[in-house]
């Protein structure tokens, strides 16, 4: 491929790399368990502290170990180091990659195939092939010699803004075509509606480009339209396009445009609009205006037809070039354009015209079938092989440490119930003055004093968001939602949501009445209204942030998606929890083992910081996201990064282990605190579990700065605005849990012990 590259390292950090780097050694240590002096109550109960110190620690060193096991992979997809070819300067020397993985040869495709084998998801056939699990029930579409095949335009978008612009409000960009130009044969891809989820992830969805291609026919350079740029604004905008590093991303027969390297081994999807010549101390502006488009088929596994034999279509190449030409230069070109450095198309400060703008197309033979035409796209998962150790790593480390916390408390409180039964029975000793838990048996399940309803509502709306999400993954690992169509994926996500209202209603009237509330109508519409509607102003306003910014450009949500989304939060959510809440108040109040006394105790001050606020949450909350660390390094990557993620079995596993994680620890902190005579456990008990969302942004910073590369203060908004929502919704829901397993902890532990 003959095409420039003026910023190698900026271009090695585009969406889709694939590459074969020999692995960099990594190692590191595992931090050391410390210990605290014991507190004044008790003596053996608080080894169990100790242990459990321990553990959490042991946790630390997981992504340390899972590091240097990544390291330890024969097969390397490096998608941050890759030599790529530079044509402005021609002392420059690039390493030719020794095995090819990406190009559409057949010994590529067999070392594709050999190295996907290993990515299968979870209770997957050996027989079935990815497209078939990533694509289920989709068939090839035959073509033969002569038909016309569309192109569509998805989106415009860039690594360094996450901010996807309108294709077609590009400047100088060619109009898109009428709806006279659409092929009756791929009409239902076009005139294909976005769905929920397309809308509100801002995504323009499918349109038609006027690009003409037909089946086995190669054409020469072909003019597709002239254009000129008058205004300065809009030369501006082109230039913050390409300085931005913006792509464009085409689908043909549902494929994804690429640009391939045999022999530097890379891919990348999508291919920009444009290059600066960093080289250049002017640092001038590039344009491309050819792309030479090279379609793969097989006619191998082809069907014969009354008109000839059908072909399928295995691969979309582009090699975009910048050329100064005009129409009659083009229709003259008999050979494939190059880029050469002293026919590159500048582009001024000011003014532009005259742009033309050409394709060609040639059609190569291939050997790859259809059913492996998606491997060289799934090639960028980093190091599948390692990901299921570390994946399994993760489930090993979670549930030793659960079972671990669980026989030291079980051991525990089976001495303390002992001895509180032995004190009971015996006269002898009955006049001993209780120390511990049991002393607080009469307050222990008092209401709290402040934020009842609030408390209500956000354990409600954990559980409702835990329950829409336990549901995608269901499905998504039962293959009912297809993951490639993230649209899709985030449609159900949402319905989900809003039918699972009702569980958020009964939750929370179930809480509220235990706590003896009166002003059930404000718990309830705080369930209704707290979070959605947190949810929606949030929404809106960066919806609005983002139509300023970037204009007519901008894919910003419609005011009608918007106007859905509103009505369905009043019409359908709302009436769902307070259909649930109604149950709730309904049904008879919990019970407990004890009574609560008139007088609530005082609460001795104490001298282990540990189990003081904030100290107890921070510690509550190390090991559960520890258990799930390494799994999120590759959503993270899914998310923001665009890698392909389908191992959703393993995902629905880890955060299985994760919530039996979560809930171990809160009820080991509550255990402390009740040992302390603190009985005031109900909102540190939530904030116990809802820590792992303050260490998810922890996370999600870190990320920011390491992985990603925005630019500019509304992307980095956007990102912290998302992500900060993300950890909201997270800690909302461990925090749900944190209580619930703290609130049955106690009704198990003091319905064992006899009290007056």
């Amino acid at each position: 491929m003959n095409y420039p590259n003026p910023n190698p390292n900026a271009m090695n950090k585009m969406n889709i790399i694939t590459g074969n780097t020999p692995p960099s050694s990594s190692r590191s240590s595992s931090s050391s368990p410390s210990s605290l002096s014991s507190p004044p109550v008790g003596t053996g109960r608080y080894r169990l502290l100790v242990s459990s110190l321990v553990l959490i620690f042991v946790s630390l060193a997981t992504p340390c170990a899972s590091k240097s096991l990544r390291a330890s992979s024969d097969v390397k997809i490096n998608q941050f180091d890759l030599p790529l070819p530079n044509q402005f300067a021609a002392t420059t020397t690039t390493t030719t990659a020794a095995i090819d993985h990406v190009s559409m040869t057949k010994e590529a495709a067999e070392l594709r195939a050999q190295h996907l084998s290993k990515k299968r998801p979870l209770l997957s056939k050996k027989s079935d092939s990815l497209q078939g699990l990533l694509f289920p029930g989709m068939t090839p579409e035959e073509y033969i010699e002569g038909d016309r095949v569309n192109a569509f335009v998805e989106l415009v978008e860039s690594r360094k803004t996450q901010l996807p612009v309108n294709y077609f409000q590009i400047p100088n960009v060619c109009k898109a075509p009428s709806k006279d130009d659409i092929i009756v044969k791929d009409a239902n891809a076009s005139i294909k509606k976005k769905n929920l989820g397309q809308r509100l992830m801002s995504s323009q969805g499918t349109s038609l480009v006027n690009y003409e291609f037909e089946v086995l026919r190669n054409t020469t350079c072909t003019v597709l339209c002239s254009s000129d740029i008058k205004e300065k604004k809009q030369m501006k905008f082109l230039r913050m396009l390409i300085e931005k590093q913006y792509r464009v991303h085409f689908t043909l027969d549902s494929l994804p445009i690429v640009i391939r390297s045999k022999s530097h081994n890379y891919a990348m999807r999508g291919f920009p609009i444009g290059f600066i010549d960093k080289e250049d101390e002017a640092h001038p502006y590039y344009l491309y205006n050819h792309l030479k488009f090279v379609i793969y088929y097989n006619d191998d596994e082809g069907r014969l037809t009354p008109d000839g034999p059908s072909v399928q279509i295995t691969g979309f190449d582009a090699v975009p070039v910048s050329i100064q030409h005009t129409d009659g230069e083009c229709k003259a070109q008999e050979k494939t354009l190059v880029n050469k450095k002293e026919t590159f198309l500048q582009i001024p400060e000011k003014t532009m015209e005259g742009i033309v703008y050409s394709y060609e197309v040639q059609w190569i033979k291939s050997s790859v079938r259809w059913a492996n035409r998606w491997d060289v796209y799934l090639m960028e998962a980093p190091d599948n092989e390692v990901h299921y150790f570390a994946i399994v790593n993760s489930l090993m480390i979670g549930f030793l440490l659960t079972s671990a916390v669980a026989v030291i408390m079980l051991r525990a409180l089976k001495k303390d119930i002992a001895k509180y039964n032995h004190l009971m029975d015996d006269p002898n000793d009955i006049i001993m003055e209780e120390t511990g838990w049991k002393l607080v048996h009469g307050d222990v399940f008092r209401p709290p004093v402040k934020g009842r309803s609030i408390l209500s509502a956000a354990v409600g709306t954990g559980l409702q968001i835990g329950m829409s999400v336990f549901l995608t993954l269901l499905f998504l690992s039962l293959r009912m939602i297809n993951p490639m169509k993230k649209g899709q994926t985030l449609s159900y996500v949402v319905i989900l949501y809003i039918l699972s209202g009702s569980v958020s209603g009964y939750a929370s009237a179930r809480l509220y009445k235990f706590h003896a509330g009166k002003a059930w109508k404000r718990a309830t519409f705080l369930t209704a209204a707290g979070f959605p509607g947190f949810l929606f102003t949030l929404f809106v306003l960066l919806n609005l942030f983002l139509h300023l910014s970037l204009g007519k450009a901008s894919v910003a949500v419609s005011f009608w998606t918007m106007l859905l989304m509103f009505v369905l939060w009043i019409c359908v959510s709302s009436p769902l929890v307070f259909l649930g809440a109604f149950f709730g108040f309904k049904a008879v109040k919990i019970t407990v083992p004890t009574k609560t006394t008139q007088i609530a105790r005082f609460v001795p001050e104490t001298h282990s910081w540990f189990v003081k606020f904030p100290h107890c949450s921070l510690m509550a909350g190390v090991l559960p996201f520890g258990s799930v660390l390494i799994e999120l390094s590759f959503i993270m990557n899914a998310l923001w990064i665009n890698q392909i993620y389908y191992i959703f079995g393993f995902i629905t596993i880890v955060i299985f282990v994760f919530t039996l994680s979560c809930s171990t620890m809160s009820m080991v902190m509550c255990y402390c605190q009740l040992c302390n005579e603190d009985y005031k456990w109900w909102w540190k008990s939530f904030y116990n579990g809802a820590s792992c969302g303050f260490y998810l942004f922890l996370y999600s910073v870190w990320y920011l700065f390491v992985h990603l590369e925005l630019v500019g203060f509304l992307s980095i908004m956007l990102y912290i605005s998302y992500m900060g929502l993300i950890c909201f919704a997270f800690g909302l829901y461990c925090g749900s849990i944190g209580l619930f397993s703290s609130f049955w902890f106690c009704r198990k532990i003091y319905g064992a012990v006899k009290v007056d």
